[in-house]
């Protein structure tokens, strides 16, 4: 929890009380469905947590922005992000029911009321967003395919509307099609913990305007 508070220190009482809450929370929802590796969950504040919070650094969401995280596992990075922008709605989406029901869970506990969890293929998913959000669920490209229609062309950030991933380790041959569109953050900028070394947020600008 203090590797939150130090990138973090302007969190308000109650984001403190339930970034707080989620270590007791997870342990418990993991020892009924395992969603967590038993190796990871032990580093929960820094594995999930705050590289789910990383994105945040390239972006403050503006209120009322609808954002889709996509193949979000036990909650990640909606969860976080949606503690640290209560004035946006995040859409949590996983294909396989036992995540869904532990990301429903977990929103429940903490009151989060701008979390909807969704059990759905996201080629399903007509809806459109601000953002759409992931920690690498599959190549690049094929995310891209996947999820680029749901990506609204009316504009509410300062950063367009578009596509933000949480990629690790070499991943150049899966972005070559995208180079002069897509920007590359190093999350060893923000945060110096050596779990970050290799980590990137990957942002492509999506233009479905008419």
């Amino acid at each position: 929890m203090q590797n939150i508070l130090k990138y973090f220190p302007a969190l308000t009482p109650e984001q403190i009380l339930r970034f707080e809450k989620m270590g007791a929370i997870y342990r418990d929802w993991n020892e009924k469905i395992n969603v967590i590796s038993r190796n990871d969950i032990d580093y929960l504040y820094e594995r999930h947590i705050l590289h789910s919070l990383a994105i945040a650094k390239i972006i403050k969401f503006q209120p009322n922005s609808n954002i889709l995280d996509v193949g979000t596992g036990g909650g990640f990075p909606g969860i976080p992000l949606a503690i640290l922008f209560p004035e946006s709605h995040f859409v949590l989406n996983d294909s396989i029911g036992k995540k869904i029901k532990v990301v429903q869970g977990v929103a429940d506990e903490l009151g989060l009321s701008n979390v909807t969890a969704l059990n759905a293929r996201v080629e399903s998913i007509k809806e459109k967003f601000d953002f759409v959000i992931s920690r690498a669920v599959t190549a690049f490209p094929q995310f891209v395919n996947m999820v680029k229609k749901n990506i609204s062309p009316l504009q509410h950030n300062a950063l367009p509307n578009g596509i933000i991933y949480l990629k690790g380790g070499e991943f150049n041959d899966e972005i070559k099609g995208f180079f002069g569109n897509i920007e590359t953050f190093e999350i060893s900028s923000y945060f110096n913990e050596p779990f970050f070394d290799t980590k990137k947020v990957i942002y492509l600008p999506v233009n479905n305007s008419r």
